[in-house]
């Protein structure tokens, strides 16, 4: 029986319950310093001194590294300054490789919070008393902190593969003064940021010319890269290190700062040193969701056939470095429309370099497009379901090719049906309990299926178990049982007798664990080399003559709760701990490399689902709760019933968050985050969370990989936003454009 798809407990569950799972702040390395970081305190400008002879004669300082001490990093290629043959020094003005990076190498400032200085003490408590010290004296300058100001000058985003900042299909012109009936609203999504219980933490350990890094990170190998890169190092000298990350959504997705700072102090200071950010400092060095603002604009029969989509997207990004929030990839996918037309523009403002956030692009960009379906049907006087059916898309309308899997339909008639849809009186404020105003609405999910290549590795011991590797993630997903589980499949194995080990570049390498797609990237490459261990202990076994088994074709042999046996004769059998022993009791290895072909050329290949959302609206305070919520999702095998159901509540009550509560404020006069704390930066707890219904689809998808997964992490924050806005209109009859929806704009 496959042990694929069970829902076991989480194998790494003990070591996290018992406090045994070590993060990255708490390995214990000898001699460790404590590094903390001095941010800006203005948005634009430069750095006119530092006063640091004080701070430097408090206790337990080692050192203060600015941009006048700091060690100089490697310059991009081709930057370098030749004088008579020989290659100067650094240029301080140079931007090190990564242009996202403040580094300390010049004394220029591009936003409010940006690393100006860090300070490098024996104990915490004193780096953190004299970073408080540290005086800083700014040359500013004026700074563009205006979104309507910046969005005179936008921009095109740089091209990215499979990412154009305009696409079209039809005469969307010509489509629109057909149609009978036209929409046209503007939606906005405001600032938001990261918050995972653990904050960013980085230790930077040097071993003469190599460095031994402890990083939370979702991308190992990206930071060993981006460290290497910036120390003109080869990749090889530096080694990251991350067994467990308590929560990464994308913002540890990057390398930021603070990782390559942390190096650069355990230089200067000839120790190790550790860097932890507080949580004031998430909020400006190390990205945020960007603001968004997108014009939709749509024109339908009267029998709610879309005959032209527009979807125009301006969205914030930093003078220091792009970053484009994807907001139309949803809508040219999602529904069939004979003409179509989107834009991606940027508007440049003096903040921190936004980043991703779960679902970036199709969170905020589902928001828009899903409330606008919405006012549409009751433009139609439609059903938001069945508007949504009579534009179903049967293949991609945007590469004209078909979809790999598509349960969309299904997820529609699951949901309703449990959620009781059938029973909505249309109507806007037509529905009560006692004086409470009730609404229902519903949205449609979807995110892409993503996949890279992956390497793996496995390995049977003496002792008769096997050790399987991987340089992937656990951000808390779940990848340590997942990955047990399909290389406990493939090796024919209970997977108590299966360890699973991930988070360092000495592993196989895999990919940056975003965008859904470790399961789908790394899954395949495990299942690869555990298959590939199975098949060399079965070849060893019929070409050994002490063998039970031998003489057989490999084919008639199969390998069951770690034993191998012949087929037809399941008696005839040894375990595979005999076939090591009799070679000498040396493990046995296998290495695979798992990659994708050309199936997206062939297929378009995404995650779909719907969700039901019952809003409570106080009619005199405003005050919204949301006592339930029914999704259904079509997202491939499921892999393990337990982690996915986990991921997508999280990825709900996560849009919750969005469509409710998150708003970065900041205070626009000086750049800065003014609630950039846990207290003032509301996300939801359990006290707001009603009953969630989940039910995943059974499907199954051949064409993104040879397990039939899709990745879970994200499509659940997909369309729950706009679900929420659509409910609160029903309950008020006052249409929300403008997220988070708080109770003055519901009264207003």
């Amino acid at each position: 029986m496959s042990v694929v798809g069970q829902g076991i407990d989480r194998v790494d569950g003990r070591l996290k319950v018992m406090g045994a799972a070590t993060y990255s702040a708490e390995h214990k390395l000898p001699q460790l310093a404590h590094a903390v970081m001095v941010l800006s305190t203005i948005p634009k400008g430069r750095i006119g001194a530092i006063d640091s002879a004080a701070v430097k004669g408090m206790p337990g300082v080692v050192a203060v590294m600015t941009h006048e001490n700091a060690p100089r990093l490697a310059l991009p290629p081709g930057a370098e300054k030749k004088d008579g043959g020989e290659q100067s020094k650094p240029d301080q003005k140079k931007q090190p490789p990564n242009p996202k990076l403040s580094l300390l190498q010049d004394d220029v400032i591009w936003y409010n919070a940006q690393p100006v200085a860090v300070v490098i003490a024996d104990t915490f408590e004193h780096a953190r008393d004299a970073a408080r010290q540290l005086r800083v004296r700014y040359s500013a300058e004026r700074a563009q902190l205006d979104f309507a100001q910046a969005r005179k000058k936008l921009r095109r985003p740089q091209p990215q593969p499979g990412r154009p900042s305009d696409t079209g299909r039809g005469n969307v012109a010509r489509s629109m003064e057909r149609a009978g009936t036209r929409f046209d609203a503007t939606y906005t999504t405001p600032m938001e940021n990261h918050n995972p219980i653990e904050p960013h933490a980085t230790i930077a350990h040097w071993q003469g010319d190599n460095l031994v890094m402890y990083d939370s990170t979702q991308n190992v190998s990206g930071v060993q890269r981006t460290v290497a890169s910036s120390f003109g190092m080869a990749p090889e000298q530096v080694r990251v290190i991350c067994p467990f990350v308590g929560g990464g959504f994308g913002c540890k997705g990057s390398v930021w700062s603070h990782v390559v700072l942390a190096a650069m102090a355990a230089k200067m200071a000839g120790r190790p040193v550790k860097l932890v950010l507080d949580r004031t400092q998430m909020y400006g060095p190390v990205g945020a969701r960007p603001l968004t603002e997108q014009h939709l604009v749509m024109g339908a029969s009267q029998a709610g056939k879309l005959a032209a989509v527009r979807h125009d997207t301006i969205s914030s990004t930093a003078f220091l470095d792009d970053f484009a929030e994807p907001c139309t990839a949803v809508t040219r996918t999602l529904y069939a429309s004979d003409s179509l037309q989107t834009s991606q523009r940027l508007a440049t403002l003096n903040v921190g370099v936004p980043t991703y956030m779960r679902a970036p692009g199709e969170a905020s960009g589902s928001f828009a497009l899903e409330s606008a379906l919405d006012e549409l049907a009751y433009k139609l006087k439609m059903d938001p379901v069945q508007l949504r059916l009579a534009n179903y898309a049967e293949k991609d309308p945007e590469k004209d090719i078909p979809w790999s899997s598509k349960s969309l339909r299904e997820c529609y008639r699951v949901a309703g049906e449990r959620f009781g849809w059938a029973r909505r009186n249309p109507q806007p404020r037509s529905m009560k309990s006692g004086r409470t105003l009730v609404g229902w609405g519903m949205a449609t999910a979807t995110y892409p299926a993503n996949r890279k290549n992956a390497k793996a590795s496995a390995v049977l011991l003496p002792d008769g178990t096997a050790v399987v590797r991987s340089g992937s993630h656990d951000l808390g997903t779940g990848t340590y049982t997942v990955m047990t589980q399909i290389a406990a499949d493939a090796l024919g194995m209970p997977p108590a007798r299966v360890r699973f080990q991930l988070g360092d570049t000495a592993l196989p390498e895999a990919p940056v664990s975003g965008g859904s797609q470790t399961v789908a990237s790394v899954g395949p490459a495990v299942h690869q080399a555990a298959r590939a261990l199975r098949d060399k202990l079965i070849g060893m076994a019929v070409a050994d003559s002490a063998s039970p088994l031998h003489g057989l074709a490999a084919g008639d042999v199969d390998a069951v709760d770690g034993w191998l046996l012949a087929r037809s004769e399941p008696a005839r059998r040894e375990p595979m701990t005999d076939i090591v022993i009799r070679a000498g009791g040396q493990s046995v290895g296998a290495d695979a490399h798992a990659e994708p072909g050309d199936e997206k050329k062939r297929y378009a290949m995404h995650a779909f689902g719907a969700v039901f959302v019952e809003v409570h609206v106080d009619p005199d305070v405003g005050t919204i709760r949301v006592p339930r919520i029914v999704g259904a999702y079509g997202v491939g095998r499921v892999m393990n019933r337990k982690t996915t159901h986990s991921q997508l509540m999280g990825g709900i009550v996560w849009g919750m968050g969005m469509g409710l509560m998150e708003k970065t404020e900041m205070d626009w006069r000086f750049g800065r985050a003014v609630n950039a704390n846990l207290a003032d930066y509301h996300v939801p707890v359990n006290a707001d969370i009603g009953e969630i219904d989940i039910v995943i689809v059974d499907e199954e998808d051949k064409q993104i990989n040879e397990l039939g997964a899709k990745g879970v992490g994200e499509i659940g924050i997909t369309g729950v936003a706009a679900a929420i806005a659509n409910a609160v209109y029903h309950a008020t009859g006052k249409r929300i454009r403008d997220l988070p929806i708080t109770p003055d704009k519901v009264l207003v």
